[in-house]
């Protein structure tokens, strides 16, 4: 086996305890916090929006890779 395949693993594992540890976090301060909750909230509400305008585009529905 090849020495860099354990590093490999090891930063992928690096990674995702780090990804994992954010979201515990963020998740932390938004129920902490009446403020962070409601911006949370209005980024949620603003990306749902922006998904749903691009969704009923014409242009991404002829597409023929979609």
């Amino acid at each position: 086996m090849h020495w860099t395949k354990p590093l490999g693993l090891l930063g992928v594992a690096l990674l995702a305890g780090l990804a994992g540890g954010a979201l515990v976090v963020l998740l932390l301060a938004v129920l902490a916090e009446t403020a962070t909750l409601a911006t949370a909230a209005l980024v949620a509400v603003v990306v749902a929006g922006a998904a749903a305008v691009g969704l009923r585009s014409r242009r991404t529905g002829a597409n023929p890779y979609w």
